[in-house]
């Protein structure tokens, strides 16, 4: 791999685009359900807003379970849809949807039997818990069929049929939003059910998406789950998506867990910290969604190559991606400073919360630049070529070891302000920087997994 590579720029960005567009839209999509829930919730009461907020960190648990085996399975179905291996592609589904149905269950169950009990790691305040139990109970049920419907759009993302599974996403999030609006405020004869209207609104909306899911993928030209090879996927496989799942999975309860600490931190210093809070995690996730989009990108076009054999060409895509995330951190530190004055107007805060929300937003801007090229880079090239180890070993570093005990001892022990406690939940997508340009140019990340 040392002769020097002329990467054909038209065909890069044409596949980048391709690719990441549809990608940023469906993140984008799902980010504005949370957006939706935060402004008409915001509209109707502080509490009801702050309570749904804290109580979807449960999902985002959830979210990281299920996202570890769909990353293991869009690692290793990149590559061999690159190698155009549809058999192992199938098994491949069948492997994605025997954990992600288990882990659905699991979470279903939970929310329904023990709401108060989640609650309670995230809130103190007796309101709070009451609202988001009522949440819990309700969207259980959508947690139950999110699992089966991700492996769907993971198979629909690594071949080529992004558009459609950005359409699916499209349609559900249109439906939540339109149902949100209907539920929560009670219009056109429904009652009026604030924040377990939510909750309904996310139950249907899944539903369509499922629906939606099974019947595009009864065309020829997808790839579906083998049922006849349910049980009987071969040793050699489990194996190998083991090898990549199980390293994805620590990285995303480290990360997850450790997100989740944050969330419950903040909303121990406060009812006003915590919508504060609540709101620029809205802001946050939104602003995501770019590179959110060419992340997922980078390890399919990377993926595709590298299981093709063609590993110069591989390599030369991962530097021109390296760069871009950069370019994309800076943006979204403008696109966060200019939206600041439009967010802080437009849902009802007390003053107290208003001037966190102004301060957090600052502190956004420059996590933003840590956020986007680290999401590139590890979650996209490193993980593209198998790295998916280092994920695990940097998040253990910067954030079990740096971030979460310094705000834990900043918010019970030495009394620093929130918006101190929240510089310190941002300081490690930052932080770890240069580490990730180290790991990046040792170029282990280079490898062929294709058997």
């Amino acid at each position: 791999m040392s002769e020097k590579i002329i990467v054909d720029n038209k065909k890069f960005y044409g596949n980048l685009c391709r690719i990441a567009l549809p990608i940023a839209l469906q993140s984008l999509m799902l980010a504005m359900v949370a957006a939706a829930d935060a402004l008409m919730l915001g509209r109707v009461e502080q509490n009801q807003m702050t309570a749904v907020s804290l109580a979807t960190q449960i999902q985002f648990v959830q979210n990281m379970f299920l996202s570890s085996a769909t990353a293991a399975g869009a690692i290793l179905g990149a590559q061999y849809w690159g190698k155009g291996n549809k058999k192992t592609l199938e098994d491949i589904f069948n492997l994605m949807l025997w954990f992600c149905g288990i882990v659905s269950l699991v979470f279903f169950l939970a929310c329904e039997f023990c709401p108060e009990a989640l609650m309670k790691i995230f809130a103190s305040d007796s309101e709070l818990i009451a609202i988001g139990s009522s949440y819990l109970r309700i969207a259980g049920w959508s947690y139950l069929i999110t699992g089966i419907s991700q492996c769907y759009l993971t198979i629909m993302k690594v071949t080529e049929n992004v558009k459609e599974g950005a359409f699916i996403s499209t349609s559900a999030v249109v439906f939540n939003i339109l149902f949100n609006a209907v539920f929560i405020f009670g219009l056109v004869g429904a009652p009026r059910m604030e924040a377990r209207g939510a909750a309904l609104s996310t139950t249907i909306a899944r539903i369509i998406e499922l629906v939606l899911c099974l019947v595009l993928s009864r065309k020829e030209k997808y790839i579906r789950p083998a049922l006849g090879r349910f049980f009987g996927v071969s040793g050699q496989l489990i194996r190998d998506f083991a090898r990549q799942c199980i390293p994805l999975m620590g990285g995303a309860m480290c990360w997850g867990i450790g997100f989740t600490s944050y969330t419950a931190i903040m909303g121990h210093m406060g009812v006003d910290a915590a919508a504060a809070n609540s709101v620029a995690a809205v802001v946050r996730d939104l602003t995501c969604c770019a590179c959110n989009g060419i992340g997922s990108a980078a390890g399919i076009i990377v993926g595709n190559e590298l299981g093709a054999g063609k590993l110069d060409l591989g390599k030369a895509y991962g530097i021109k991606l390296k760069n871009i995330s950069f370019v994309v951190g800076f943006i979204s530190t403008a696109i966060i400073l200019a939206v600041t004055p439009i967010v802080v107007n437009g849902v009802i805060l007390s003053d107290t919360a208003r001037q966190y929300l102004i301060g957090m937003m600052i502190i956004l801007s420059v996590y933003m630049i840590g956020r986007c090229v680290n999401t590139v880079m590890i979650n996209g090239v490193l993980d593209g070529g198998g790295d998916t180890i280092f994920d695990l070993y940097s998040l253990i570093v910067s954030m079990w070891l740096i971030a979460i005990p310094l705000a834990f001892s900043g918010a019970f022990f030495l009394g620093w302000s929130p918006l101190a406690v929240y510089a310190c939940t941002c300081v490690d997508e930052v932080g770890k920087i240069p580490w990730v340009l180290i790991r990046f140019r040792k170029y282990k990340w280079v490898k062929d997994l294709t058997r």
